[in-house]
């Protein structure tokens, strides 16, 4: 397969990201969007590493993993503390609970 098929992969759910995060109300539809992006650079890392037969980009691939896994404990423990205080987790309403 060659590279721009896989670049034009990372693009594809890129943008999808993009557009879910700015369109999105929804705190956990946000943070599936943003999985997405770094899913998309994953795919991007991988494939230029492959390109360039080193495996530098698959080692970068496994740091962006493991700080997605963090962006989601800490985003699911905002997300549930913003819907314990309001009982919604719609994000127009998160800029009222300044104090």
């Amino acid at each position: 397969m060659l590279l721009n098929e896989f670049l034009l992969l990372g693009a594809f759910l890129f943008c999808t990201g993009v557009y879910g995060v700015l369109a999105r109300k929804n705190g956990v539809l946000v943070l599936m969007s943003i999985e997405l992006i770094l899913n998309a650079v994953n795919v991007n890392l991988v494939a230029f590493g492959a390109f360039h037969n080193n495996t530098t980009g698959q080692i970068f691939a496994l740091f962006v993993i493991a700080i997605a896994a963090a962006e989601v404990g800490v985003g699911l423990a905002i997300v549930l503390l913003i819907y314990r205080n309001r009982r919604s987790i719609d994000l127009t309403e998160v800029d009222l609970m300044k104090g």
